[in-house]
């Protein structure tokens, strides 16, 4: 792993108090990447679509102090201070210090929103960190002009990648790879990359509409979960599973194979839900209304020769996928009989998007 390429060598400019706002996305992944080794480095390597109206907006204000020996920074979520926040984050300036030394040489205010519930398995860590992450690179290429925009890319979801694996999969869009994989060319388990093929144009406006049918704290952290995997009986086995099933999403991608999809992207969901399940402790991280909305997408698919599908992230929420061309169709029956299922009958409608946004 070459990261000594994120490590600065030079500040040609002194900067005194300045303030970057980006807003990134969450992203949901199709082939999932469950189980982890330090720091942050994949199993296996996964594959995501990148949401749009699911996000993180984020404004860090930078004050210049004497140098500090840790980060000193506010933290404030929705508009009220969350000291509970602090120690994840103050994790995440540990591990990025070497990598951004500048941090210790500024008092941060860092204020930060959702556009959905907070912890309650739409990868609020993803996009939270990639939006610090991007505030960051701001500040370094506000000290240093000269560094491009492909390389503020790679460095901001290598940054976030140490606050959450996922973080790596929401800085670009609508498709990014994270892990080393020999059928994606230029992947690595230290930063995410944009899916380098073109891809068939039935996905370059998919939908997602997540369905809250819990909307409360997750049962399960991401980080425990992770560490289930460990000494997990069937965990060898999975992480070739994952690997074999990126190779196999890489061609159903290119081919527009919607079928395939389909089989895929539910099979990844029921994979990753069967590793909680079979871990030592073991977790049931549906609830009994995610199983109905299955079994109610199973019977449309089939009523209506959908090309509808679920997937699930660590939790009982449902992420239905589907085309464009259905999207007034299954809009409809979202309304009419599966959001009856959600909490106060909440859910979001959501499309791929295309990653950070500045200001």
């Amino acid at each position: 792993m070459n990261t000594a390429q994120f490590i600065p060598k030079t500040r040609s400019e002194k900067i005194e108090k300045v303030s970057f706002t980006w807003q990134t996305p969450s992203n949901i992944a199709l082939v999932k990447y469950w189980g982890k080794s330090d720091p942050q480095l994949p199993k296996n390597a996964s594959i995501s679509f990148t949401l749009n109206n699911c996000h993180t907006r984020t404004t860090i204000g930078f004050s210049k102090q004497e140098s500090k020996a840790c980060a000193d920074f506010d933290l404030f979520f929705e508009g009220k201070e969350k000291e509970e926040f602090k120690p994840k984050i103050a994790d995440f300036f540990k591990r990025v210090q070497i990598y951004c030394p500048y941090v210790l040489d500024y008092k941060m205010i860092i204020s930060s929103t959702n556009s959905f519930p907070h912890s309650s398995g739409i990868a609020s860590s993803a996009s939270g960190l990639s939006a610090i992450a991007m505030c960051l690179m701001s500040l370094e290429q506000a000290l240093n002009p000269s560094l491009t925009a492909a390389f503020i890319i790679k460095k901001a979801s290598f940054l976030a990648r140490l606050g959450s694996g996922s973080a790596s999969r929401s800085i670009e869009g609508p498709l990014v790879v994270w892990g080393e994989h020999p059928a994606i060319v230029g992947s690595s388990d230290v930063f995410g990359i944009q899916f380098p093929y073109k891809v068939h144009a039935v996905f370059e406006n998919y939908q997602d509409a997540i369905l809250l049918v819990d909307k409360g704290e997750k049962q399960v952290s991401s980080t425990l979960g992770h560490n289930l995997m460990h000494d997990h009986p069937y965990a060898e086995n999975r992480f070739v599973q994952a690997n074999e099933n990126v190779s196999k999403m890489s061609e159903i991608l290119q081919k527009g194979a919607l079928k395939a999809f389909v089989n895929l992207v539910e099979s990844e969901a029921l994979a990753l839900h069967a590793m909680m399940l079979t871990s030592t402790p073991y977790f049931i991280l549906m609830k009994p209304n995610t199983l109905e909305i299955i079994q109610k997408i199973w019977e449309f698919r089939v009523a209506e020769n959908s090309n509808i599908c679920f997937t699930l992230d660590a939790g009982a929420n449902v992420h239905i996928l589907y085309p464009f061309n259905e999207k007034e169709k299954i809009n409809r029956f979202i309304e009419s009989e599966l959001a009856q299922y959600c909490q106060n009958k909440q859910y979001i409608l959501d499309v791929v998007g295309h990653g950070a946004k500045k200001g």
